[in-house]
């Protein structure tokens, strides 16, 4: 693995994200109108804090799994991956430059939906706002990992956008927003603490009602870097040069 391949990549894609404006509008958009329409519905009854605090720790995995997978799966239908590897350039290097481009905008994405949730939504939390910002930011990497998995076994985008239901519906159900994870039957249980999202979930539920960082959260969010990592990983092991 290169850096100086690995950063060209990086700018490469951050220059194609630039020219996009609806993608951009899905990243940085829609997640502050979603969380201003939750704090709407919410707003008489008391519970924005705890269900908007879950769902910075979920808008974020669903965006960048979303915008990743279509677009590296764009590269592999154009063709371009297929020259870009017949260079002196690996799948790591490819996999790391779109890794570390969409990690940049995970983070510019976390900035500003954080941001608007705690100063415009008055979403109220315990812990300090750089510790959102840092769970956030583990979820939108987790986001952008799984992607650049899911987009190995797709052959057009409408096959990637499939994955979302696939890989998100069991864990939204089993994460812990609806039913904590220790009040679920023996063997969902057991599957939820398999799962990513429940980390990323829990991490953000403790934030909200901790004044200060405990070991448990710093764990939480270990574990869900630690997904990502892997999903990097498998990500370089199972993608294909092209579609056909």
């Amino acid at each position: 693995m290169s850096p100086r391949r690995t950063l060209a990549t990086t700018v490469r894609v951050l220059k194609q994200l630039g020219h996009d404006r609806r993608t951009l509008a899905l990243l940085f958009v829609m997640p502050c109108v979603l969380m201003g329409l939750l704090a709407w519905i919410f707003a008489n009854t008391g519970n924005f804090d705890q269900i908007g605090a879950s769902l910075l720790g979920i808008f974020p995995v669903m965006m960048m799994f979303i915008v990743t997978s279509i677009a590296t799966l764009r590269e592999r239908t154009a063709g371009t991956m297929e020259r870009l590897l017949a260079m002196p350039i690996t799948k790591l290097d490819f996999l790391g430059g779109y890794a570390l481009a969409f990690g940049l905008v995970a983070m510019l994405q976390t900035l500003l939906v954080s941001t608007f949730a705690v100063y415009v939504y008055d979403l109220d939390v315990a812990g300090p706002l750089w510790l959102v910002i840092i769970a956030a930011l583990a979820a939108a990497f987790m986001g952008t990992a799984l992607g650049l998995f899911a987009s190995a076994f797709a052959r057009t985008e409408f096959q990637a956008s499939q994955f979302m239901p696939a890989f998100f519906l069991p864990q939204l159900l089993l994460c812990g927003l609806f039913v904590p994870a220790a009040q679920l039957p023996n063997a969902l249980e057991f599957v939820s603490y398999g799962l990513p999202l429940t980390y990323a979930v829990d991490a953000m539920q403790r934030i909200s009602i901790e004044a200060a960082p405990s070991g448990i959260i710093w764990r939480g969010i270990a574990i869900v870097f630690g997904f990502a990592a892997v999903a990097v990983v498998l990500g370089a092991v199972t993608l294909r040069r092209s579609t056909k």
